[in-house]
């Protein structure tokens, strides 16, 4: 088991879909695979499990609550895990050896930010403009 005193936790979600042109088999090969994967970097302690997504979701926005997501939208999120690991890099190292790769899937790695959110600090949430109006401040 790895020691994880040191380490950070970064998000991975999975995205896309399965190749068109792959044999059920093909597929299959590749998730039992995952989980074999999986299973052994959560055992040597730089994986935290996730959990799949289900197909139906809501979309909640100031305009309401709506049907999503929407295949135009182009996004197909199907779960998400946590590595932990020591830079952004060696958490898309890890990524980079999941064996659904193979068969379509790509995976986002994004480093959990532990602060709380603040109109003040420049984060994901704020427009590109907001360095210029931090310096105003």
């Amino acid at each position: 088991m790895t020691d994880t005193t040191s380490l950070s936790e970064y998000l991975v979600i999975s995205r896309g879909q399965w190749d068109k042109d792959r044999s059920p088999e093909e597929i299959q090969r590749a998730i039992d695979d995952f989980y074999i994967w999986h299973d052994r970097l959560v055992s040597e302690g730089v994986m935290k499990t996730g959990q799949r997504l289900a197909r139906e979701a809501k979309v909640v926005s100031r305009l309401g609550v709506i049907d999503g997501p929407f295949a135009e939208g182009k996004e197909v999120v199907g779960g998400y895990w946590f590595f932990l690991a020591g830079s952004l890099a060696e958490a898309a190292a890890l990524a980079a050896q999941n064996p659904c790769l193979a068969c379509g899937l790509l995976y986002e790695v994004r480093p959990i930010e532990t602060e709380r959110a603040s109109a003040f600090k420049l984060s994901s949430e704020m427009p590109d403009n907001f360095s210029d109006r931090e310096r105003l401040a």
